[in-house]
């Protein structure tokens, strides 16, 4: 445990930051499984669910949860997934 005060604030900020990166982490994740679960089953309401797709994306690389390449990869693999629907 922490013993300084600023120690303890550092273990305060610590969890909170966690707590959000979860947070976002979770919506990316969940995200990225509607539209491919949608391409699984080949409904053509995915592409109205990408722009929701690309927002968590975005979101998560400018907070710096995941690297913007993996962020550009992650949109580019989804919006091919999408259009082999289409």
């Amino acid at each position: 445990m922490p013993i300084t005060t600023s120690a303890k604030k550092a273990l305060r900020n610590s969890a909170r930051k966690r707590m959000f990166n979860l947070e976002r982490q979770d919506t990316l994740n969940k995200a990225v499984k509607k539209i491919r679960k949608m391409a699984a089953e080949k409904n053509k309401d995915a592409r109205k669910f990408l722009s929701e797709a690309y927002q968590a994306v975005d979101k998560a690389v400018k907070t710096g949860l995941i690297k913007a390449n993996t962020g550009a990869r992650k949109k580019s693999r989804l919006s091919k997934l999408v259009k082999k629907i289409v």
